[in-house]
């Protein structure tokens, strides 16, 4: 049994490694704008049985309880928490939070569309409407662009990107709201992105303000909806269950030392 201890022990250490990895990664994002905390979700291994219950026959010649040990743990999924996240006024009239569900649409340069929380938006040197994204830009959906002589160019709560032209209020385009059935299922990308996957749904156009959607709040940013306390506590907690798996394959090895001596 010290080698199964062993082996428990160990899956036990990954388990909690990885755990302590996204906990990790929902520190380090602690004001990454639009970022959505992931947690970890951890299940049991499969049992090995050695005498299942009610063997040995029936009625009370059957085997109340079974014999079955458990062969550790490991992280079934990480799962998405798409709670509001704080919004943060900045005073910057290309940054728009979205209030409520959805996501904007964005699109990289091969026409890879992409979805986020995060409105940090600007204009590039073609005067388009993009989303800065680590070495390169996402131009939003549907494209936005931004004459070089517009002024006072905002964003209103359904999405219409306006500015000012020769004296006159011009509309310049307006932005699409987009949602899943299932957001969950969205795959992080990374650059504050995700992509759609099978588990996502198709996404499902309209508008900000209107049907479900929420509405934009021009001069502000969504925070991070990391909470630093519940990242902390599990943390903590972590740590202690992967000392005390580190114990269990401390304690079988020293198992398997002493059988090996004893059969020496």
């Amino acid at each position: 049994m010290s080698m199964q201890s062993l082996a428990t022990g160990s899956s036990g250490l990954q388990t909690y490694s990885q755990g302590l990895a996204v906990t990790a990664n929902n520190l380090a994002n602690l004001q990454t704008t639009g970022f959505k905390a992931s947690r970890a979700n951890i299940n049991d291994l499969i049992y090995g049985i050695l005498r299942a219950p009610g063997a040995g026959g029936q009625g009370p010649t059957a085997a109340g309880l079974g014999t079955s040990f458990g062969q550790g743990a490991s992280v079934g999924s990480t799962q998405l928490d798409f709670a509001q996240g704080p919004l943060v006024p900045t005073g910057q009239p290309l940054d728009a939070a979205i209030s409520g569900p959805g996501f904007f649409s964005v699109t990289d340069a091969e026409g890879n569309e992409f979805y986020s929380r995060a409105g940090n938006f600007s204009r590039n040197a073609e005067g388009q409407l993009v989303l800065p994204g680590g070495d390169q830009s996402f131009l939003a959906l549907p494209p936005v662009q931004i004459p070089a002589d517009a002024t006072n160019v905002s964003i209103g709560a359904d999405g219409t990107v306006t500015a000012q032209q020769g004296g006159e209020t011009v509309e310049l385009g307006q932005l699409q709201a987009t949602r899943f059935v299932n957001e969950e299922g969205l795959q992080q990308v990374g650059s504050n992105l995700f992509a759609e996957t099978g588990a996502s749904g198709p996404p499902q156009g309209g508008t900000f303000g209107e049907d479900g959607f929420g509405s934009i709040a021009s001069g502000f940013l969504e925070g991070s909806n990391v909470e630093p306390v519940e990242e902390l506590t599990t943390l903590i907690k972590d740590q202690s269950a992967f000392a005390f798996n580190a114990e269990v394959v401390r304690a079988a090895n020293e198992n398997l030392m002493t059988l090996q001596r004893l059969r020496g």
